[in-house]
């Protein structure tokens, strides 16, 4: 992937990303600013991107212009991509079944060409904790079984909402659970070849 530290070893990349973007959400989690963000919206997931890749990635915050694909399932079309986050924008989240549903819908949008999965983590603890005053402690989170439930969200959520709903929590200003969360994504998106050749994009 192409970077702004002229990067070209993957796992030396991958280090650095993870080191770099997680003091970002640090800070952001920190300055109080994250929770003054919209609650639900795609700005508020390209803001967090943007905050999390800026030093890294040009596309930081932006709109994918490429389609990708992991093994046989492809993400939303990049040129429909527009109109399907502002679909996802748009639907309910009163409760913790629609926030998942949400949630499951943005990742079939994939919006960015890299870092979806630790920047709509954050957004989805962000909706979770201003609409049902909680957040997932992800550090109770199975990993192979989340990849698995993700994998089968787009036509059964069940799984993904049992795993989830098992790990909420009420500490929801804990800066720990917090930390927890972001060693617990670094490991989701690197748990498996999700990432290098078994995610493939075209222009």
């Amino acid at each position: 992937m192409k970077n702004k530290l002229g990067i070209t070893d993957v796992v030396e990349l991958a280090r650095v990303e993870e080191r770099i973007s997680k003091q970002k959400a640090i800070e952001l989690w920190s300055s109080g600013a994250f929770d003054r963000l919209p609650t639900g919206t795609f700005a508020t997931l390209a803001h967090i991107h943007r905050v999390l890749f800026e030093d890294i990635y040009d596309f930081a915050g932006k709109l994918r212009s490429v389609n990708i694909s992991k093994g046989h399932f492809r993400f939303a079309s990049a040129l429909y991509l527009r109109a399907a986050v502002e679909t996802v924008e748009r639907m309910p989240q009163s409760t913790f079944d629609e926030i998942i549903d949400k949630y499951v819908e943005m990742n079939v949008a994939h919006p960015f060409r890299e870092g979806n999965g630790r920047s709509m983590r954050l957004w989805l603890d962000h909706i979770l904790k201003h609409e049902l005053d909680r957040v997932i402690d992800w550090s109770r989170v199975d990993k192979g079984e989340y990849l698995s439930a993700m994998e089968r969200s787009p036509v059964d959520a069940s799984a993904i909402k049992n795993l989830l709903d098992g790990a909420l929590t009420a500490a929801i200003g804990d800066r720990a659970t917090f930390l927890r969360g972001l060693d617990a994504s670094y490991f989701y998106e690197n748990y498996t070849a999700y990432r290098g050749s078994d995610l493939t994009e075209e222009v």
